[in-house]
């Protein structure tokens, strides 16, 4: 840019600011609401039953507290029901077919995968600790989850 042009535009940027305060100073002081309400609406205190009847007829239910306590005990109650028709634990069954050629490490993942024991690592691990690795039997197993790692090993590893 040239001097004589950025001259000009810092004035005319003087001149923005300066038309900014102007404004800023010299305008009202005082806010005034860009809705203004003329009509107020005049409340009345209303009786226990003109407001019970009021919201009923809007579609509301009214309880007093003690029957709100009642409802809120049957909700727990039915609550708690649920939560232990939940706890039922699920049994997991399937066929593993161990095949010749399948490490303890294999057996232990296709387990996991059936959810039947809920790490395959610690499994393998635990047929190593034993000194079982070399006993896997090839064949068709059931096996459900609610067994121990103990019966597991003792159902594969005859």
């Amino acid at each position: 840019m040239t001097s004589n042009s950025l001259r000009s535009f810092a004035s005319g940027l003087i001149v923005a600011a300066s038309v900014c305060a102007a404004v800023y100073y010299l305008g009202p002081s005082e806010v005034k609401d860009s809705e203004k309400l003329d009509s107020t609406e005049k409340t009345s205190a209303l009786s226990v039953d003109e407001m019970k009847s009021m919201l009923s007829t809007e579609g509301y239910v009214i309880h007093t507290e003690e029957e709100w306590k009642q409802q809120n005990a049957a909700k727990e109650q039915v609550d708690t029901q649920s939560q232990e028709a939940a706890a039922e634990k699920v049994v997991y069954r399937t066929m593993l077919s161990v095949s010749s050629g399948m490490t303890s490490i294999d057996v232990g993942d296709a387990l996991a995968q059936a959810k039947i024991i809920p790490d395959g690592w610690e499994f393998a691990k635990e047929i190593e600790n034993r000194g079982l690795s070399n006993e896997l039997r090839p064949g068709l197993y059931e096996i459900e989850s609610g067994k121990t790692i103990d019966e597991i090993i003792a159902i594969i590893f005859q």
